[in-house]
């Protein structure tokens, strides 16, 4: 090879590497990222792992119709353990170092207060799939799952009803953070509005990750000789397992005693002999049993990618609540980029008010213009033998989130941002 041709092809090559590295740059520059936060180890696990997965597949579906304004999601997945100064860390890792346009996370309460700061500081957005106690309403969040008067007042209406079983003492059982302790704050409140004495009401909390039952359940049973009684538990995370396998274990039926849960879905029905259960109730803005054809294709979307990936249990995966506000967030905030135009957090969040999407509730949900909360609807469902709800009590449609609860004092005028 002469001279004149060696460095021909040197400079060729040289080309040809700067090429493909721009190519590549250019195609780093073409993704959206967005931040997948869910505790994927650690005792919130076992609700949280199906939410990073459900995220997973909605992008997946968005990027094969065509992506966000002609670019694809690439998701950006971090484990905080269920840890929860470690959510504000990975928080901060996804929105200032990944360099994130949105995230989709957080179960409890207490990972969603340690993010909020983050947040707030770097402009960025959440988008928030879990029930929670309200008492909030901050601009960078995003609230997909239900507010109190969506899930908890309503339930508790219920069992005072007739229909519910005229419920007259109620136990208050939950895990020791902040969701169950401000939900039964408002709960207490509501409950003594309705002529509801103090000693008919026991508050019982337990550390995260508890798994003895054994005294909490035979106290409730002593309790409920005192007069018709339910439990309205708040209980997160695995300690759901425990507790439902005491139940069972100490005979306390649902026409015994009932329980309505706020936590406990389809998918941590999972890992329980739920024949014990039958007639417990949960109260949630979706069932996987709920017939509609928009479900329908929820749940075998759903079904397809479990298997295809391989994903633990694939023959048994179920759908649920914050499944459902998952698929419904991540699809909201695509049609707010796009009728903005940008993935601008300013801009995002001022396209997101009024935004509609057809769901797997079988309702159409719009996303309020002034406090970033979903109109959902509520159902109430009862356990069945094969770990899934048969629904017995649903609003007409959506209702309104109150984020601040009318039962606790101050909150006057505070419902809009």
């Amino acid at each position: 090879m002469s001279r004149r041709t060696l460095l021909k092809a040197t400079a060729v090559g040289a080309l040809t590497l700067v090429a493909s590295a721009w190519t590549s740059q250019a195609l780093a520059a073409d993704t959206i990222k967005v931040g997948i936060l869910h505790s994927l180890s650690g005792t919130m696990a076992i609700s949280e792992t199906s939410l990073k997965d459900v995220a997973l597949m909605t992008i997946e579906e968005i990027n094969a119709k065509g992506g966000v304004m002609g670019r694809k999601l690439e998701p950006v997945i971090v484990d905080p353990a269920s840890n929860w100064p470690l959510f504000a860390e990975k928080a901060r890792q996804l929105v200032a170092q990944d360099k994130v346009a949105v995230v989709f996370g957080c179960w409890t309460s207490v990972s969603r207060k340690s993010v909020l700061p983050v947040f707030k500081e770097l402009n960025s957005l959440l988008f928030y799939p879990v029930q929670y106690e309200g008492e909030e309403l901050e601009k960078n969040v995003f609230y997909t799952g239900a507010a109190p008067n969506q899930q908890a007042i309503p339930a508790t209406e219920y069992l005072m009803s007739k229909e519910g079983g005229g419920a007259k003492r109620f136990v208050l059982l939950g895990t020791d953070y902040v969701y169950p302790r401000t939900t039964n704050k408002i709960l207490r409140a509501f409950l003594k509005s309705k002529g509801v004495a103090d000693k008919d009401i026991d508050e019982v909390y337990t550390p995260f990750g508890h798994s003895d039952y054994q005294t909490i359940v035979a106290n409730i049973k002593k309790f409920s000789t005192g007069g018709k009684t339910a439990v309205i538990s708040t209980i997160n995370g695995d300690s759901n397992v425990p507790f439902y396998k005491e139940l069972g274990n100490a005979g306390l039926k649902a026409t015994d005693v009932p329980v309505v849960a706020f936590s406990v879905g389809e998918e941590e029905l999972r890992g329980v002999d739920t024949k014990p259960l039958v007639g417990h109730l949960a109260a949630w803005n979706y069932f996987q049993s709920v017939k509609n054809p928009v479900n329908t294709d929820f749940i075998k979307k759903w079904k397809a990618y479990a298997a295809a990936k391989k994903l633990p249990n694939a023959s048994t995966v179920v759908t649920n609540d914050p499944m459902e506000a998952t698929y419904v967030g991540i699809h909201m905030w695509k049609q707010a980029v796009e009728k903005a135009k940008s993935t601008d957090t300013d801009k995002v969040i001022a396209a997101m008010g009024g935004q509609t999407f057809k769901s797997p509730s079988g309702f159409t949900l719009t996303m309020d213009k002034t406090n970033h909360h979903l109109h959902k609807p509520v159902m109430i469902g009862e356990i069945k033998t094969d770990g899934q709800f048969s629904v017995v009590w649903k609003t007409k449609g959506p209702i309104r989130a109150q984020p601040w609860s009318p039962y606790i004092a101050g909150n006057e005028g505070k419902q809009a941002m």
